[in-house]
């Protein structure tokens, strides 16, 4: 059984409580299995076109490689994604994510009529949200999120229709992975999934 995970955060701020809410922050955490999400500044749809999708894909799967994320699915949508997969060394995480959304914001922008900057961040400079799942109870429920998400948005009424739903590793055998390994954050509370 693996020991305790070491856990690294960081945030843009010192403050673990602002207005009364916990601050937003990015956990780095090693042998964990990660749901990544991001949407482009005011919904903007910078990935309507196949274009922009394609550089999208070239970019994440280089940068994913890159940092030792295995992802498992991945669904872009017009103006947002969302990605499910194991990472080893969480410090990789924060630079991963830097060199992905640099990469396509530089190469979707010299395709849009107009530049967007800032591309991805928003209000508090969130420009993506991680989360460590906690269980396979969460996984399965993260999984069958993003393998829907066309389907939710209307695109088509089977996922298997949408080409941007990309599945590399099977929710079953990801999960009989994550297991084997202890890669997920079993005793650290999260309320969203409390209760």
């Amino acid at each position: 059984m693996p020991g305790p995970k070491r856990i690294h955060k960081s945030s843009y701020t010192n403050r673990e409580i602002y207005k009364g809410r916990h601050r937003f922050e990015h956990w780095y955490v090693d042998n964990q299995v990660y749901f990544i999400t991001a949407r482009c500044r005011d919904r903007y749809p910078a990935f309507a076109a196949e274009k922009a999708k394609l550089v999208f894909w070239d970019r994440f799967q280089h940068y994913t490689q890159e940092a030792g994320f295995t992802w498992w699915i991945v669904s872009l949508l017009d103006n947002h994604y969302h990605s499910l997969g194991y990472l080893r060394e969480g410090n990789n995480l924060g630079r991963m994510m830097q060199r992905i959304h640099g990469s396509v914001a530089k190469q979707v922008n010299d395709v849009l009529p107009e530049r967007r900057v800032p591309f991805w961040r928003t209000v508090g400079n969130r420009d993506y949200f991680d989360g460590c799942l906690r269980n396979e109870a969460q996984c399965r429920r993260a999984y069958d999120y993003t393998l829907r998400q066309a389907v939710r948005h209307g695109i088509v009424s089977d996922y298997r229709k949408y080409q941007h739903t990309r599945v590399n590793i099977g929710l079953e055998r990801g999960l009989k992975r994550a297991l084997e390994l202890g890669a997920f954050l079993e005793g650290v509370p999260y309320k969203r999934y409390e209760g």
